[in-house]
This record gives structure tokens, sequence and C-alpha cells, in this order.
């Protein structure tokens, strides 16, 4: 059986206009990425929601680009086929020339297929001058990380006709920037649809609705590996937290109890080399 081949922007703008569904998922290490890729995951993103979910820290602003090379490099080695996009970390492009010069980085250093960017209708030329000099740009609008900092609150956009038509209007100004996708974050579903049908570009949601190109989600998320928040749109389709837990209690548990290692886990040695062994350490 031939290998599936490699997702490209093009392949994902063929698969809106054939109107099949977009997947991606999260993943910020080599043995994630592998299970995405098996799964035939269509994009692996490598977010900066490393900070609270892989870091563990309050927040995930104070990732750096360095930290963000890092992790795209372990998911580039274990996403396979599947494109790999790796997002530009707060701070990293608030210039034209910043945004450009950290996009490049992030694509040579980091090996990534994509930059991912939270942005507006005021960011497009950015996504212009990137897409100028080569670099692929998957669009982030609704909740964004810069809106939580301004506001300090998690505010879903787009429930009324004014922020609707913002979110909109921030939608066709970074695809007519050039961005080959657009994530659209908890914004009313009904506003997805709309959106998705105005745009030649393939939208992928995350709490934006069915009507959507495409679905994403927190991988540690829809694992039940990271249960901080549970937003209205997570659907849990494993407890892996449950399971794993139980198994190290049960290795723990044996490891005092006397049961592990077993006979079965043991390497042997030859009575007669065992033998040999002996006689030398008795004759020192």
């Amino acid at each position: 059986m031939s290998e599936p081949a490699k997702m490209t922007v093009a392949r994902l703008q063929r698969k809106k206009r054939n109107r099949e569904k977009i997947t991606l998922l999260t993943a910020y290490d080599f043995p994630m990425a592998k299970f995405i890729q098996v799964a035939g995951i269509d994009v692996v993103l490598v977010s900066d929601a490393v900070g609270t979910v892989g870091l563990g820290r309050a927040e995930a602003v104070s990732v750096s680009v360095e930290e963000m090379i890092y992790h795209t490099q372990a998911v580039v080695n274990g996403a396979g086929n599947a494109m790999v996009v790796t997002t530009l970390p707060f701070g990293s492009y608030e210039t034209v020339e910043q945004a450009v010069a950290t996009g490049v980085r992030l694509m040579k250093e980091g090996h990534a297929d994509g930059i991912h960017l939270e942005g507006a209708a005021a960011d497009a030329p950015k996504v212009k001058a990137l897409v100028h000099a080569g670099v692929p740009v998957l669009g982030h609008l609704g909740i964004t990380k810069q809106k939580i900092v301004r506001t300090g609150t998690i505010q879903t956009q787009g429930r009324t006709a004014a922020s609707a038509a913002a979110v909109v209007a921030d939608a066709v100004a970074l695809a007519n920037a050039g961005a080959f996708a657009l994530i659209l974050e908890c914004i009313p579903d009904r506003l997805g649809d709309i959106i998705t049908r105005s745009l030649e570009i393939p939208t992928i949601g995350i709490g934006a609705g069915p009507g959507c190109d495409g679905q994403a989600l927190v991988t540690q998320d829809m694992l039940g590996m990271f249960k901080e928040m549970s937003p209205r749109f997570l659907k849990v389709y494993l407890d892996l937290t449950e399971m794993i837990v139980a198994a190290l209690t049960r290795f723990r548990t044996e490891v005092e109890q006397g049961q592990y290692p077993g006979p079965e886990h043991c390497y042997a040695i030859e009575d007669g080399e065992l033998g040999k062994l002996l006689a030398q350490l008795r004759s020192k």
C-alpha cells in the first residue's frame, strides 16, 4: 500500500472545493505527532498553548520563538505526511519586518510547512509580506490570546451585528492578503457558516459550528489530559488521565509488593557462566 501524499496548501484548498472536511489537531512533541499522523489527520498545529498545556505555565504569552522552534522540530520528526503549521508567539510579529523575520526563522529552523498567526484586518500587511517571502500563513480569528491579554477575559466574538461584521471584515482582509486558510475560534455557528461560504480559502472551526470546512481541537483536551479548561465546544473522546494514573499507580503498587519485575521480565545467564564468574570473584 502506497503512503498517502504529503498534505499541502493546494491539497487543503482542493478539499474545500470538493467539500471534503479538514481535520486539525495540536502537538508539541514527537510521540503525539506520530499518533496524529497515524490517525490520518490533515494538519498538526504546534500552538503556543504549549506554554500552558505542555509546560504547565499559567499563561501562553511567555512562550519564546526559540521554544516554538524546539517543539516544532520535534513535531516535524513525527508528523510524517501531515502538514505541520507552527505559531508565531506573542510579541514576535509586532511589525511587518519582525513578522517576516520570525516566520522565515520558524520555517528554516523549525522545518514547518507554514505558520499560524493570530490577527485581524490590521495585520493584513504582515500576512501579505509573509506570503511574499514564501511563508504560507494560517490566520486565526475570534478568541485569540491577544484579545485575552488586552481585555483580561475570554469573550465570544461576533454575538452582535457590529462584532460579527468586524469578524467578517477581518476574515476577508486576511484572505485577500494571502492567508491559505483561517481558524475561526468561538464564534456563533451561523457566523462561521457565513464566513465559510464567503471565502474561497478553507475555514477550520474550533467552537465555530459545523458549517466550517474543517474542525480543530487541542489534542490534550480531547484526550482528557488537560482538564483546567472545559469550553463548550470541547468533546472529550477518551479520558486518558484516568487510564494513565491507573497504570502508574499499578506500577508503584507492584514494585512495592515485589510483584514486578517477574521472571518473564528478567535476563538469564547460563549456570556455567555464572559459576565461572563466582569463581573469579572468590579468587580476588
